[in-house]
């Protein structure tokens, strides 16, 4: 209607442009990888990892930090949890930018397709996060970017499509229900 014209007259004459996010594909290489149970959130030991121990090492992944527990100009060191085991090639995808929940839905979906064949891997996960200065946060909480601005989730979905859903929210925003 009139409201829609005003707004796109509002966008042109303010020179605002729509974005697309920006996707970038990797592939790691000889990666150490935590063995994971999907019926065993705790993890056992010498069987499996935690969730608390997955997060952290896709945290360490995600970043880019070196797996390889050797010190050299800093102090501290990190390794993938024990168990795990030694994957050949994993596949990152990052996708930057603004993306509605309807298409992280709709990408959920496609990752549980891929256990439709059958496939090596056991699990893949699917990492959400949100912008530190989001306004946004659960219940009637502010949210507190000014303390840190933890915003995000993670699916992990397993091979029988069990998954587990993480959390990471700041110190002063309520978790969802």
């Amino acid at each position: 209607g009139a409201e829609g014209s005003t707004l796109m007259s509002y966008f042109s004459k303010n020179q605002i442009q729509a974005l697309k996010p920006k996707i970038t594909f990797s592939t790691l290489r000889d990666l150490q990888c935590p063995v994971l149970q999907s019926n065993e959130l705790q993890g056992k030991p010498e069987e499996s990892c935690s969730t608390e121990e997955l997060f952290e090492w896709l945290g360490a992944v995600l970043s880019q930090v070196t797996l390889d527990n050797k010190s050299s100009s800093f102090l501290s060191t990190y390794s993938c949890p024990q168990p795990n085991i030694m994957v050949e090639k994993a596949f990152l995808c990052t996708i930057t930018g603004f993306i509605i929940p309807e298409k992280i839905i709709q990408l959920l979906e496609q990752l549980c397709c891929y256990f439709g064949e059958p496939k090596l891997a056991y699990w893949l996960t699917l990492t959400v996060h949100g912008f530190a200065d989001s306004p946004v946060s659960w219940r009637e909480s502010e949210h507190g970017f000014h303390k840190g601005g933890e915003n995000l989730y993670n699916f992990v979905i397993f091979r029988n499509l069990d998954y587990w859903l993480q959390m990471a929210v700041g110190t002063n925003d309520d978790c969802p229900p």
